[in-house]
């Protein structure tokens, strides 16, 4: 490659990626997914439109899996243990037992309505059972869900897509490596158990280590981190088992635990995932030829009803009802089953394996992911409003921000009062911080001083906060409590739950349900 060609490169990604950036403005105004946007910047610059050529699926597998990866693992480290902790039972549930039902049901239709091969309808069936949590919630902003459902919806996308990778893996091999059902429900479950100890693994031993090791730069902590949760993917696929649940279960870990510079992470992580994301749909984009697509546009409206209004609702009852999950929250669920890149990602495997009319089932999904989002996406905030299933007001939790004293033996915390926050009107002494802690120094419109114990804080400070290594924990819980609970946050029960084995979250009361 020259370097004028590289030039022209590097010139068509920095227009791409601005006019991405753009379209999130259009995106958040008009309630539609970005997917579609990036998913139309491709097609523009595809073959039919500005003549870029791009036909190599092998090639867009290995992208995706890698964008994917990214993906996952900033949608472990944004997910708040605690607003999943109720749904996660409900979840696993509906992300395997629930997938099965889904497959079945959308193969059976896609074989009898139209008159594709059961090892393809199979495939599709298995392609399309993924959901997208981002593509939900990039239209729920306006509406926050209660807890207990958005936690689910969550979790449910950060579970299903292991088992079905697995199950499209599988159904691409029928015709060369056929598997009785019970060896391919026991290859999904030592997959997915070995996905679970690699995450917990990985992401356990780099929690440890990032609390005891004080790296020389803030900005090497989030490389750290998502190198951990690649090293984790690496890991679990290397040893058989689901890469994508480990990556997942890794960022889960590192997400809730305490470790410095936590909001810095997130945001490197964020800012990583929207350039995944981007550069993913704009590719799938590219890969779709729409002269190509019409054939088979009708059959993918008549598999997406089947997957939208039989498939996806039949998943939802048998999957949660045991779980007690009111109807209403039943409904939306079934309406939100968005889907996302995943699916289009994982149309190619079949193409790579070269399987007789796999292009179809790539077309399919293609439209099929189109057509319905541009359907569900813009009434999902209606149906939430119509099922009065708006979250109820509650505090917001205060952001925090620790940086290590290596030298001094302690951290700085950097706290952030949002303006739902209980802490608003509480007396710096009515914090009760533990001995070994204080604050320090507060920042009010952009003016900062030094509190005394009567000092008021309000909605907008930002405080920072010392404490030694040995209280820090407990300071932070403080903090965290007071900003849930108000001044009296002790006294009326509000205290940290533990959290699960390998999973060190931020303390506070568990979901109530709904």
């Amino acid at each position: 490659m020259t370097v004028d060609r590289l030039n022209e490169l590097l010139l068509a990604c920095a227009l791409v990626l601005l006019v991405a950036v753009a379209a999130v403005r259009l995106s958040t105004r008009s309630g539609l997914p970005t997917l579609l946007i990036y998913l139309g910047i491709g097609v523009t610059m595809g073959q039919d439109g500005l003549g870029v050529e791009f036909s190599d699926p092998e090639l867009m597998q290995v992208l995706g899996y890698a964008a994917l990866v990214m993906i996952l693992a900033e949608g472990g480290l944004a997910t708040k243990w605690r607003e999943i902790r109720p749904a996660v039972g409900g979840a696993a549930v509906l992300a395997t037992f629930g997938v099965a039902i889904s497959v079945l049901v959308t193969a059976a239709a896609a074989h009898y309505l139209v008159g594709l091969s059961w090892q393809l309808s199979l495939i599709l069936g298995a392609v399309v059972s993924s959901t997208d949590a981002a593509a939900v919630f990039s239209v729920l902003r306006v509406i926050p869900l209660p807890r207990r459902l958005s936690g689910m919806l969550e979790a449910e996308s950060g579970f299903n897509d292991a088992p079905v990778v697995i199950l499209v893996v599988a159904f691409s091999a029928l015709a060369t490596d056929p598997q009785p059902w019970y060896q391919l429900v026991g290859t999904i479950v030592f997959q997915l158990a070995v996905g679970v100890l690699c995450g917990l693994g990985v992401g356990k031993l780099g929690e440890l280590g990032l609390r005891r090791i004080a790296l020389p730069a803030s900005g090497l902590y989030p490389i750290a981190v998502l190198a951990l949760c690649v090293l984790s993917y690496a890991v679990g696929a290397l040893a058989h088992g689901s890469g994508f649940l480990a990556t997942y279960i890794t960022g889960l870990i590192l997400g809730n635990a305490k470790l410095p510079h936590r909001p810095a992470v997130r945001g490197f992580a964020d800012g990583v995932a929207w350039i995944a994301q981007i550069g993913l749909f704009v590719l799938l984009g590219l890969l779709a030829t729409p002269s190509a697509l019409t054939a088979d546009f009708w059959p993918a409206i008549l598999i997406g009803l089947a997957l939208t209004l039989v498939a996806r609702p039949l998943s939802v009852v048998v999957s949660l009802t045991p779980f007690r999950m009111p109807w209403r929250q039943q409904m939306l669920m079934s309406w939100a089953g968005l889907r996302g890149a995943v699916p289009i990602v994982l149309a190619t495997i079949p193409m790579v394996a070269g399987i007789e009319q796999s292009d179809r089932i790539f077309n399919i999904v293609f439209v099929l992911v189109v057509v319905y989002t541009l359907v569900q996406g813009p009434t999902l905030p209606w149906l939430a409003r119509k099922l009065r299933l708006g979250a109820t007001d509650g505090a917001t939790d205060v952001d925090i921000e620790s940086a290590p004293l290596e030298r001094l033996r302690g951290h700085l915390l950097s706290v952030s009062i949002p303006s739902a926050s209980r802490m608003h009107g509480v007396e710096i002494n009515e914090l009760r911080l533990p001995p070994g802690s204080a604050v320090t120094l507060v920042v009010r419109n952009g003016k900062s001083f030094v509190p005394t114990p009567t000092t008021v804080l309000m909605r907008g400070d930002e405080l920072l906060v010392v404490a030694t290594n040995a209280v820090r924990d407990q300071a932070e819980q403080r903090l965290i409590a007071v900003g849930r609970g108000g001044k009296l946050a002790g006294w009326l029960g509000r205290r940290p739950h533990p959290g699960p084995p390998g999973v060190s979250g931020p303390p506070g009361r568990s979901a109530p349900s709904r």
